[in-house]
């Protein structure tokens, strides 16, 4: 009888690919490439077993895929722009309901690199059409006085804390933000488990939009900086290896 193959490092991985059938194990975050993502479903429709999730890896991935899988979490009316079609439509969509000023949030971008913010989804409109933003994106209404709270979660263990910079829209602390602890409420601790339930993510970093109106998440990924956190890096490691560890001896 054939021993299932167990993988936790990603040469071993790219050396077995075509060997890995039903009830194997894949360890550990993929590095794999955007042109080959569909080997995540592959990898699923095989039945291979992935930590963390294939699903959970995919939306780390892409604004855009949380957009779509996450929407009814986030700022109402966010949507993808993936074509001119998908924009003019927006456009439609948020004059109907007098929307102004407008973000966008560029797909495989992080640190705030890929964020912007216009006067109206007109002017998206019209950069799109000259070529200086690339489909897709994301397009989500401009939300005034908003906490940025960034949750770390792995298993049992939970902390938050708010980022903010005066002086500019990102509020990513390599860039000259502050932070300070937060205490979550329970809707805000509630929201971020139906999220990460949702995405199938083991563990997270969540940052959630706090307003005076609601909150709503803005992003997940499974990396990220530590910056504000109080959890260390060897002990976020030492978490995450357990994690991983307890995948890997379970059933």
């Amino acid at each position: 009888m054939r021993q299932r193959l167990l993988i936790t490092e990603n040469r071993s991985f790219r050396e077995h690919f075509a060997d890995l059938r039903e009830g194997d194990k894949v360890a550990g975050l993929l590095n794999i490439k955007p042109t080959e993502e569909t080997l995540f479903l592959d990898l699923v429709e095989r039945g291979v077993r992935l930590f963390p999730s294939a699903l959970a890896q995919q939306l780390s991935r892409s604004k855009c895929l949380q957009a779509m899988v996450f929407r009814e979490y986030m700022v109402p009316h966010t949507f993808v722009a993936r074509d001119r079609n998908d924009l003019v439509q927006g456009i439609t969509a948020y004059g109907m309901q007098d929307i102004g000023s407008v973000v966008t949030k560029q797909n495989r971008l992080n640190c705030g690199l890929g964020i912007h913010i216009w006067p109206s989804i007109e002017d998206v409109y019209n950069q799109t059409s000259f070529g200086s933003l690339a489909y897709p994106f994301v397009v989500q209404p401009f939300m005034d006085s908003v906490t940025d709270v960034r949750v770390v979660i792995i298993r049992d263990y939970c902390e938050a804390y708010w980022r903010r910079n005066p002086y500019t829209l990102r509020n990513n602390l390599y860039f000259g933000g502050k932070s300070g602890e937060h205490e979550l409420s329970k809707e805000q601790l509630s929201l971020c488990k139906a999220v990460m339930a949702r995405g199938r993510f083991p563990y997270a970093h969540i940052d959630l939009m706090v307003t005076p109106g609601g909150i709503y998440l803005s992003e997940i990924n499974l990396r990220g900086g530590l910056k504000g956190a109080r959890i260390t890096a060897q002990d976020y490691h030492r978490r995450i290896r357990d994690a991983e560890m307890d995948f890997v001896r379970g059933d």
